[in-house]
């Protein structure tokens, strides 16, 4: 039965890898042959790895044969009978095949023809004459020698074996129809065919399929399993050949559609020339021509708007190049070259509005109304460039949008954070893909207007490097002697920046490159009061987080105690961010207590109640400055978030005379420290100091909170201070702060930062502060009921600041 002779041929092939997939069995009329002949004893055949190819019987073909073995196998055959094996090689890189390495089911061949060419290859015409299966490697050297044992195949008739014949023949023209490399001639000769095993293998000879494949199909004994085989093969064929006949259907479709459309346009251009339109343009002409015209730009930008266009309306429609002209005048057309707002210049009205959003900063508010009041007196005045320098939080970038909201312009923010590209700033040439122009007239295309308040937010932390210095591009922008003629490298033609108010802001103002400083006029916001935030709170941020969490119907107050709590035991900053975060707090607290009813209506926030809400406070202000002690003295200084008191430790001990210095010091405070150790030695006499006491002890100062770094030229006349008292053994006045440079002759020069250290000292109830008489002149800045409350004393020299600072008794 078929059953048990594809059994057999499984068996065979189990080397192979090719199991039979059908296990089916199909009855016949007739019965195979087991075998129709034995091989020889002593019988040999040369035989032929091929790479990738597949002889089936009846198939003639030609062969390019070049390894030498298999020419040495080629002419050994044709010393003899000429015939040989052929079989298929599994890996087709193999250049020496073992015996491993080639498949067990070959063909038995005829060589018809045989021809040497001139590069030592023979071309070859073969004829397969029969299947065989390889039995026994008798010899691998000087070529491949083996046995064979052959095996027959008889015809089978039958319904079910017509109906498979049929199958497979319309399959097999349904291929020729879609491959058309198959000649009909062809395809004539195998549909006439009524002998299954002949058919399936002048099929299989024709398809252009694996080698894989090819030799499942050799390696099958029974035709109508092989066409069973041919069919599953055909049908996968027919769907790949569908798919590629469709992809290939619609591509001629775009490709058509592409084509009508280029024609259709040509066609409407010729038209138009020949009816006399304005321009050969069409569409695109006629539009762009209306939107350049109504943007009324410069003499300069309308040529170079013009001339782009004519390049656009000779340009093919689908040319990328168009896109890109397209988007240029797009960005042209789109800026506001003649729009601007109507400036509001009521001074009053100003005023008011920046009194209602900002509690304090006068200086600010005065230069505004002061630039309000001269643009009502001259009409074409140029916009001030100002720089907002001031500690975090205390109002800058909401100052910038209440200025715009006072002078009725629009308002534009532009981070400038950690930018370290040029093009942000000048825009990107047109040469490179995906170019735009840089973000200041993007922005001014965003506003929609020429005039509006353009604030550069954190000027200071720009950066450069390999790509360009955006501080650099900015000193055009922010000149108002050249910013007039702005050029971006996006549009190459100039655009007037002189109506444009811009607002910079900083937290310090020392690396803003020197060029860029003298082109702003630097106004300082100093750090808030603790009345100022209490204020603030009161007004400002107390009412806007109630109504944000919806508590306006409970009418919670907070109290002014409650609020002083929060400032000095919940918060350290010199503006009003984490107070308003602390309030924000508060208010959740008593949403959930509103929200299970647990919250009285009117209910006032005390101190006891912030503590239960906000749990244990977050800062404690010490008790520096308060009991000062010998080698110990308080000092001022200013921080990111304003000012901070700072203790001064010295240390005296015996030693070699070695001066140490601990608490994370800057570079320039050691210098303090040294300057002040060689003014005691040069007072050594003055101060009752034995003159070799730099020899015999070890001096170590010492500055707390270690792990914060402190530098600056402000504690000379601290270190000094508690360095000689150290030395002389007398204490230093309690309640007594101070600030000043020291020089080795024992002058103090004058400090920065007056208003911020003075309040630091008021914050932490110290009420007698030492200033450089240079300072006078800031005091004015100190709010009067700070200063009324403090004794201030202002010295000229060490001696002076000695005189107050240590007291005359000593201490043992």
């Amino acid at each position: 039965m078929l059953k048990k002779d594809c059994k057999k041929t499984s068996e065979n092939l189990e080397n192979d890898s090719y199991p039979i997939p059908f296990e089916e069995e199909i009855q016949t009329s007739e019965s195979l042959t087991e075998e129709t002949s034995q091989p020889a004893v002593g019988k040999e055949y040369p035989l032929l790895p091929l790479r990738d190819v597949v002889v089936f019987p009846g198939m003639i073909l030609p062969l390019f044969v070049g390894r030498p073995k298999s020419i040495a196998a080629l002419e050994a055959a044709m010393q003899g009978e000429k015939r040989l094996v052929l079989t298929a090689q599994k890996r087709m890189e193999v250049d020496e095949p073992s015996p491993q390495d080639l498949y067990s089911i070959g063909t038995l061949i005829n060589l018809l023809q045989l021809l040497k060419l001139p590069d030592g290859s023979i071309k070859v015409l073969v004829e397969g004459v029969r299947r065989v299966r390889i039995n026994s490697i008798l010899s691998t050297d000087p070529f491949l020698a083996i046995e064979i044992k052959t095996f027959g195949e008889r015809s089978e008739k039958g319904p079910k074996t017509e109906a498979l014949l049929r199958h497979v023949s319309s399959q097999f023209e349904s291929y020729v129809r879609l491959n058309r490399k198959i000649p009909q001639e062809t395809l004539l000769s195998i549909t006439n065919l009524d002998d299954a095993g002949r058919m399936a293998d002048n099929i299989a000879a024709h398809l252009t399929v694996k080698v894989s494949d090819k030799q499942r199909l050799l390696s099958c004994s029974n035709p109508v399993t092989r066409l069973k085989y041919l069919s599953e093969i055909l049908q996968s064929e027919l769907e790949i050949l569908e798919l590629e006949q469709n992809i290939k259907n619609e591509v001629r479709k775009q490709m058509e559609q592409s084509q009508k459309e280029y024609y259709l346009h040509e066609q409407i251009k010729a038209i138009q020339r020949e009816l006399g339109k304005d321009g050969e343009g069409g569409e695109d002409w006629t539009k762009y021509k209306t939107r350049i015209k109504k943007a009324k730009m410069s003499r300069e930008a309308e040529e170079k708007a013009v001339e782009e266009l004519e390049r656009l309306v000779s340009m093919p429609p689908l040319s990328p190049e168009s896109t890109v002209v397209r988007n240029y005048l797009d960005w042209l057309c789109d800026l506001p070259w003649s729009k601007s707002t109507r400036d509001q210049l009521d001074i009053k009205k100003a005023e008011k509005i920046l009194n209602e959003d900002h509690y304090g900063l006068e200086k600010p508010k005065e230069r505004i109304l002061e630039f309000l009041s001269v643009r009502k007196l001259k009409k074409n005045l140029k916009g001030p460039i100002l720089c907002l320098v001031g500690p975090p939080g205390v109002g800058k970038t909401s100052l910038g949008r209440s200025i715009a909201r006072s002078l009725g312009r629009k308002f534009i923010r532009l981070s400038l954070g950690g930018v370290r590209d040029e093009a942000e700033i000048r825009g990107h040439r047109r040469t490179y893909i995906g170019s735009m122009p840089g973000r200041i007239i993007q922005s001014l295309k965003k506003a929609k207007s020429r005039n509006p308040v353009f604030l550069l937010d954190e000027i200071d932390k720009m950066s450069m490097d390999f790509r360009g210095d955006p501080s650099s591009a900015l000193l055009e922008v922010l000149d108002t002697e050249q910013n007039y003629t702005f050029s971006d490298h996006y549009l190459e033609v100039e655009f007037d920046l002189s109506d444009v108010m811009f607002i910079a802001t900083a937290n310090v103002s020392h690396p803003i490159p020197p060029a860029l400083h003298d082109r702003m006029e630097i106004i300082e916001i100093p750090s808030y009061t603790e009345e100022d935030k209490a204020h603030i709170a009161q007004d400002f941020l107390a009412p806007k987080q109630i109504k944000e969490h919806g508590l306006t119907r409970f009418d919670p107050r907070i109290s002014p105690q409650a609020v002083l709590q929060i400032i000095r035991d919940y918060t350290r900053e010199a503006g009003v961010r984490n107070l308003e975060r602390e309030l924000a707090s508060v208010c959740r607290k008593l949403a959930r207590k509103a929200s299970v009813k647990e919250l009285e209506k009117g209910v006032k926030v005390t101190p006891k109640m912030v503590n239960d809400l906000l749990g244990v406070p977050k800062f404690r202000e010490p008790e520096i400055g308060r009991e000062n002690g010998i080698g110990c003295a308080t000092g001022l200084a200013v921080t990111g978030a304003g000012g901070e008191v700072l203790a001064t430790e010295v240390t005296i001990m015996e030693g070699g005379g070695q001066l140490i210095l601990t608490g994370k010091l800057g570079e320039v405070m050691q210098e303090s420290a040294k300057a002040a150790l060689s003014y005691a030695r040069s007072r050594s006499k003055h101060l009752g100091l034995a003159r070799d006491f730099y020899k015999r002890f070890d001096i170590h100062i010492h500055v707390p909170e270690g792990a914060i770094p402190k530098d600056g030229p402000s504690a000379g006349i601290t270190l000094a201070s508690a360095l000689i008292s150290a030395l002389t053994g007398k204490p230093v006045t309690g309640n007594l702060a101070m600030t000043g440079e020291i020089t080795l002759r024992g002058r103090v020069l004058p400090v920065g930062g007056i208003k911020e250290k003075v309040l630091a000292a008021h914050r932490t109830d110290i009420f007698r502060v030492i200033l450089p008489d240079d300072n006078r002149k800031d005091i004015p800045d100190i709010p009067k009921h700070v200063v009324d409350r403090l004794e201030i004393f202002f010295v000229k020299n060490m001696d002076e600041v000695l005189k107050i600072a240590l007291e005359d008794k000593k201490s043992n």
